[in-house]
């Protein structure tokens, strides 16, 4: 069993940059996908960027330009620098990670980021 825990999140004033980690107690392929979702209060679970096999990327709209993501496959590990941070990313921000057949994956139990001034 794989489990995830994400450190990294806290207090940023706006315009300022935090960088997400996620740790995997176990063993993570390569050609498993990773991802980070965020959850504001009172919305939906969402989409922030994916990082599949390979190191292809991609973000959702309202973060592109201003977050990567990336990966180090030999640590288990995943990473989200984020700059150029508004009010509106605040939400709890998950890591999330999944096999390419889908029916292996697992969730991180989130890290708040609030961004504040």
């Amino acid at each position: 069993q794989v489990q995830l825990v994400e450190s990294g999140g806290g207090l940023v004033q706006p315009g300022g940059s935090l960088r997400l980690s996620c740790a995997a107690s176990g063993k993570i392929f390569t050609m498993y996908t990773m991802a980070w979702y965020r959850q504001a209060p009172g919305k939906q679970r969402e989409l922030v960027a994916t990082i599949r096999n390979g190191g292809v990327t991609n973000y959702a709209d309202s973060v592109k330009g201003r977050f990567t993501i990336s990966r180090d496959d030999a640590k288990n590990t995943a990473f989200l620098q984020m700059d150029s941070l508004k009010p509106e990313d605040t939400a709890v921000y998950y890591c999330y990670v999944v096999s390419p057949s889908g029916q292996i994956n697992y969730w991180g139990h989130g890290t708040q980021v609030t961004v504040s001034s």
